[in-house]
Parts: C-alpha cells; structure tokens; sequence
C-alpha cells in the first residue's frame, strides 16, 4: 500500500510541474539558441584577425604580439617552474581578497587617467544634447528634440548637472558617466552577493568580471543615455534580488519593490527598451504564483504545507503590487514634469512614431537609415509619418518574403551582438574632427587606441572581442541553473534581442543598455559553465583516445 501511494503522489507531482517544467525548458532553449548564435557571431567577428586587417581596415600591433609574448612566458614558467607557481598561487589564491582590491584600484586608476587626458568632444545625438545646454533658441536644436522627444529627458538632467556644478564641459559630463558606470558596477556586485552570499568565489569572480569590463569599455567618454540608464538597470535588478529572497522581513522586500517600480520606470522614460527587465520580472512571478512548483509536494498528511504556501502566493502577488504602483506613480510624476518643462520649447506632435524605428529596423543592415530620418522631418503630420512608416514597413517585408526575411533577422542579430568593442567609433562623426589622434605625449598614445585611425585601434577591438568571446562562453553553457533569478535575467536578454530585431539596430552599441544582465549573470553561470567545458573535453579526449587506440 504505501509503495503504491508513493507512486500515486510520484504521478501528482509530475503532473502539477508540467506547466513550470515546459516555461523553464521553452526559456532555456529559446535563451540557448540566441546566445549560442551570438556566441558563434562573435568567434568568426573580423576583430579576431591578427595582424594586417583587410576587412576592418584597422590590423593589431606589436603590443598585441608583446602581450601574446608575454602570456606565452607566463605559460612556460608555469610548467617549467615550481617556484613561479607557488609565487602566483601566493599572489591570487593565498592572497586572493588583497590582489582583487589592488586590480579595483588599477582599474579605477586606467579610468580616471583616460577620462583625465581623453575627452573630446563626441557627435551625434551626444553633440545636440551638448549643444542644447548652452543654446536653447537654435532652430535645429529646437527641431530635433521636438522629433526625438525620448531624448528631452537625459538633457533636462544634464541641464539640472551643469547648472547646479556650474559647467558645460566635455570632461565634467564624462566624470559623471565614468560615476554612472562604475555605481552600475557596484550595484551588479552587491546583487550577486544578494543571490549567492554563501558562495564567495561568485562574488570575487563578479568583481573580476566588471573590472576587466571596464578596463576594456572607452564609452565612459560618451554622455549619452547607452550609459547613463546602466545604473537604474542595475538598480532594477537589486530590487530584484531582494524581492525574491524569501529569508528577508516582507518589509524589506516591499522596499525591493519600490525600488524596481522606480528605477524602471526612470530606465523606461530614458531608453524605453530599459525597462525590460521589470516585465520579466513580473512574468517569472506570476508564473511560480500560478504553477507554485512547491504546491506539488503537499499531500493530505501536510496541509499545513499548502496554507504557507498561500500566504507566500500572496506576499509575491502583494509586492507584484507595489511594484506596479510605484511605477505608475512615478511615470505620471516624470511624465507631468517633463509637459510641464519650460528649459527648451518643443512641438512634442512632431516626435517621431515608435513604427518609424521598426520600418527603420528592416532596412538594410537593420540600422540607422537617412532616408527614412529625413522623411521624419518632411512629413508636416503625426499621422502622415505614422502611415509612410507602416507602408514602408509593409513593403519592406513583402519585398523579402518569408525566407529572406529570416535571412535578413539572423544577418541582423550578427550586427547587433557580434562586435565585443560594442561598435565603438563605428558611427558617423562619432568623435568630432577627423578621427586622427592630434595630441602628444600620454593623451596621444591613448587616442592611438581609442580614435578611428588610431595606430592601434585594432589592438583594443581585438582584447575587446577576446574578453565578449570569453564572457558569451561564460553565459553560454550554463543552461543546469535554472533559478528564477538566473531565469528573469534570461528572459531579459532574450528581451533586449527580440527588442533590438524589431527596432532599430545594426550595431552592438544598442547591447550597452543590457550588460548588467550579461555581467551578473557570468557570474552566477561561470561555475556551471566550467563544469561542464570540463566534462565535455574529458568525453571529447576519452573518444579520441578510444579512436586512435592507445592506452593511457
């Protein structure tokens, strides 16, 4: 009898975590099958050719070949030399906590020093923003943020920085990104401490993950919304973390709530596409509140299980609501103060429609289009710009046909996730002048690496792809955690993509918005990961001895 009531409550479970199974396995595969394709992108990107480079134009240097040098050194004494191993191990393992602060403070150290002797002045939508803060009654700066109207509220908030610090500089705008970027930074961390607390190798991998992201990301020169919104992502994501640790007093959490419906909302208001994470993270909660996986275990003999679970069914439901209310709260604030502005006069009836991005979108490489922005700007109505945007769309898609479309979507997804330099100086006018490092000395020798024709951008493109390679892999064969942390920062990724196929996209500039994601979740995955590499190359070994018949 009790074998078979054993099997009877076997078949209940099953048949209760079908739901929650399918959701999980649906977002793992979908997840897989676009990172792994990002990954691949990213393997055969021309940034990876060594030495000239006929297809960028920009070939690595000796510095590449002197760090490869010295890697190969570093290489030969470790297999050669027991004492060189003992030095090392005493510097990252023994003394593992003092190393890593050490490589924060470098870092900082490149930082400040970059900011310090590289800030030129940069073009695009950066340069309107610039010029805005200093001359409001100019008719093409009036034009523009009356058609790009999602920009209005990054300059108000430059505005309210150069009038309370009393300045306008090129410099004092990237002291206050390099601040934004390196708070996102902070944030990730204390996320990843919040997720695994227990596990401290997560920690001091997260921190070493975000130190050589920043080593390697020039956009801290860039005032511009791709890293101004990096810090209510990741505040986003903070709240997440709290939301969902269940050992934390439900006031605590309802704080993470408010601090998810705040911050997405301000990400939404800056960069819309921001926001995508407080919309996983709403699906993920109502999916375990609707399928409760741990509902599958109560039986008759354990209702007092099936009552607690209940009560923690209505806390999320709860705390999903505050969330909610706080974000609707604070976008009619934002929205009231951005109507009611009085800094720079706009005609908000010529903001360009959300549909112009996606017909943007499926344009040739999926990126910016000039055509189609000049058009923006000739079309006198809101509902004239609205219907040449549908019918270019409509032909667009028409033209390609079901196969060239999918065609043209997987040649877009490249564009958009394969340059680990995320697109830098790969954009019109992107430093204002020529592109040719004019200084001497130290800020000289810098620009060589950052400006367009540059001596040695190719070498910083090259470390740069290296490093998303490595990241990516980190990512990619992590799929065994499936923790609904792990599994909103999936869903979000996922997210971003889509977002970035349907609107405008053609360079991985657009993925600058979503690397909290990719940072936190290396860092949770990369142990996943690794075990796995490790077990695939011992099967893949173990076959290739079997195959040529030698006896190890």
């Amino acid at each position: 009898m009790r074998r078979i009531s054993m099997r009877r409550i076997s078949r209940r479970i099953k048949h209760k975590a079908w739901p929650i199974q399918f959701i999980n396995k649906f977002i793992i595969v979908l997840f897989s099958g676009l990172i792994w394709l990002t990954l691949f992108f990213a393997c055969i990107s021309p940034n990876l050719i060594l030495g000239k480079n006929t297809v960028t134009g920009a070939g690595t240097t000796f510095w590449t070949t002197s760090c490869f040098f010295i890697l190969f050194v570093v290489f030969i004494l470790w297999e050669v030399s027991d004492e060189f191993r003992h030095v090392l191990h005493d510097i990252f393992i023994a003394r593992e906590n003092t190393s890593l602060v050490f490589f924060c403070l470098f870092v900082l150290g490149i930082q400040i020093l970059f900011v310090s002797e590289v800030h030129p002045p940069i073009g695009w939508d950066v340069s309107a923003l610039h010029h805005a803060l200093t001359d409001t009654n100019d008719p093409n700066i009036i034009a523009y943020f009356s058609l790009n109207y999602n920009n209005l509220p990054i300059l108000l908030v430059q505005h309210m920085l150069a009038s309370f610090f009393h300045t306008t500089s090129w410099i004092f705008f990237d002291w206050v990104t390099l601040f934004l970027v390196d708070l996102s930074a902070l944030i990730n961390v204390i996320s990843i401490c919040i997720i695994d607390n227990d596990d401290k190798k997560k920690v001091r991998m997260g921190i070493f993950i975000h130190c050589i992201f920043l080593l390697l990301f020039p956009t801290i020169i860039v005032p511009y919304t791709d890293a101004w919104v990096l810090p209510l992502v990741s505040f986003i994501f903070l709240g997440i973390c709290i939301v969902l640790k269940e050992r934390y007093s439900f006031i605590f959490r309802a704080i993470g709530s408010t601090i998810i419906g705040i911050s997405a909302t301000a990400a939404f208001i800056i960069k819309p596409s921001a926001s995508i994470p407080i919309i996983s993270f709403t699906l993920i909660l109502l999916i375990s509140v609707i399928f409760p996986l741990e509902n599958s275990l109560a039986t008759r003999d354990r209702p007092l299980v099936r009552t607690k679970k209940s009560h923690k069914k209505l806390k999320l439901l709860i705390l999903l609501f505050i969330t909610w209310t706080f974000a609707a709260g604070t976008y009619i604030n934002l929205n009231k103060n951005l109507a009611n502005q009085t800094y720079i006069h706009v005609d908000k009836e010529r903001e360009i429609p959300a549909v112009h991005f996606i017909s943007m979108g499926a344009s040739g490489e999926g990126g910016y289009n000039p055509k189609d922005a000049l058009m923006m700007a000739v079309l006198p109505t809101k509902k004239a710009r609205i219907n040449y945007s549908w019918s270019l769309l409509e032909k667009r898609l028409k033209k390609r046909g079901i196969w060239g479309n999918l065609l043209f979507y997987v040649s877009k997804h490249r564009n958009n996730t394969s340059d680990g330099s995320f697109a830098w100086v790969k954009e019109g006018n992107f430093i204002v002048g020529n592109g040719i490092p004019q200084e001497k000395g130290l800020a000289g020798w810098i620009e060589q690496f950052v400006y367009l024709y540059g001596t040695r951008i190719g070498d910083f493109r090259f470390w740069a792809q290296i490093w998303w390679c490595i990241w990516l892999t980190m990512i990619a064969f992590g799929q065994s955690n499936r923790g609904k942390i792990v599994q909103i920062l999936r869903l979000t990724i996922i997210g971003g993509f889509v977002y970035l196929l349907i609107f405008e996209g053609g360079r991985s500039r657009y993925l600058i918005q979503f690397l909290p994601e990719f940072l936190i979740l290396a860092a949770i995955l990369y142990q996943n990961s690794w075990h796995r590499i490790y077990e695939f190359w011992g099967k893949l070994k173990q076959k290739m001895v079997n195959f040529i018949k030698i006896d190890v």
